[in-house]
């Protein structure tokens, strides 16, 4: 008989082995974030299951950040780390079981489709060679990883449109919305790109956390550190990921902001803005609606219907960037939100909400951004 291994040395590769010894009980706990108590990405590869029958369990899902996000969640496997499907996943005992029959002698298993930092090095790689895109270099993480930003246009044009995505790294379907966004952008046989061109200039975050995604965390950096609520005092120490991106937004101002994000819990695409915010103005107000109204033209993807409630952010309201940057900046400023699990308006029983629709959403969203463009000059 085959003996089972168990890689995670890879990029974001993650899980605590339980036992092995047994195909019919393989046993696994979701691994902690670095330096912190948020416990729900999962992946490794499993070795030597060929034709093999397998039953997996992942324990102590009342330990991880989101319980209920595991409800009507199907687990992604994947046989060459390249084309992702879903299987049935059972949720009984505090468990997360799979039955898995192996076709081949290796097989993956992942929260949600990876995104490699190899792949962010391409994806910056390549937009470098653009004549449209200047690269910078904006600081360096706690462990010496680029924070890297695109500016995509001519950096004099007033409007300024600025999009940061996996401030959370597990939240991999970001980057994938940002590759998609980015090649729509710089395909300049594309009329929208053009005509966004000349009313504004992009500044793009593509992986506002790279060592958190290296490492195969959920929502902390290396320092176990949430991004998402340093945004009021970000430190070199703690967040330097938040302090050099807001250190060029006030240097290069913001017309209008997304934050790019995946939800655990919620079965759609939605979005949540900073009406909250005791500084909303009706200037926000009006270009909000119509931005809304837009992206809901463009994608069957987005609703309204579904998202979080008034006061889902209590306390933390002023530490998260889609509220501080609408504060400081009276702009629009918006969180998008995508499935871990699949978008329940059109679902996709093979491979649920995965990394290709998160490229083509990225590509619907320049063309709603195109659509209100004229009303931020």
């Amino acid at each position: 008989m085959n003996k089972i291994t168990v890689n995670t040395k890879f990029d974001a590769g993650s899980i605590e082995v339980i036992s092995i010894d047994n195909f019919n009980d393989l046993r696994f706990k979701i691994k902690n974030d670095t330096n912190s108590h948020f416990a729900q990405w999962f992946y490794f590869q499993l070795n030597g299951v060929k034709y093999q029958d397998l039953k997996l369990s992942l324990g102590d899902l009342d330990k991880t950040a989101y319980p209920k996000g595991w409800d009507n969640y199907s687990v992604c496997v994947s046989y060459d780390n390249e084309y992702w499907f879903r299987v049935p996943t059972i949720i009984e005992d505090n468990k997360l079981q799979i039955e898995f029959s192996s076709e081949f002698n290796s097989v993956y298993f992942a929260y949600f489709e990876p995104y490699s930092y190899h792949r962010h090095l391409e994806l910056i790689g390549e937009a470098n060679t653009s004549a449209l895109v200047t690269h910078e270099v904006l600081g360096q993480t706690h462990e010496g990883r680029n924070i890297d930003l695109l500016v995509v246009g001519n950096q004099d044009c007033a409007n300024k449109i600025w999009i940061i995505a996996r401030q959370h790294p597990g939240e991999t379907m970001a980057e994938w919305f940002m590759e998609g966004f980015i090649n729509h952008l710089l395909d300049q046989q594309n009329s929208v790109s053009r005509n966004l061109l000349k009313n504004a200039v992009f500044y793009l975050v593509p992986n506002m956390n790279p060592d958190g995604a290296y490492h195969g965390n959920l929502r902390t950096n290396a320092t176990g550190t949430n991004l998402n609520r340093e945004w009021v005092s970000p430190s070199l120490e703690k967040s330097p990921e938040v302090f050099y991106v807001q250190q060029k937004m006030h240097e290069s101002g913001v017309s209008m902001f997304f934050d790019i994000h995946g939800d655990e819990a919620i079965p759609y695409v939605f979005t949540a803005g900073c009406e909250e915010n005791p500084s909303f103005s009706e200037k926000q107000t009006a270009i909000t609606q119509l931005f809304i109204d837009s992206l809901l033209k463009v994608t069957p993807d987005y609703q309204t219907k579904h998202g979080y409630v008034r006061g889902h952010f209590n306390s933390e309201l002023a530490s998260i960037a889609t509220s501080w940057v609408g504060d400081k900046f009276d702009c629009l400023s918006l969180t998008l939100e995508m499935p871990f699990k699949d978008n329940d308006d059109l679902k996709d029983y093979t491979h649920g909400w995965d990394g290709r629709r998160s490229y083509l959403l990225g590509q619907s969203f320049l063309t709603a951004i195109n659509m209100v463009v004229s009303t931020i000059g």
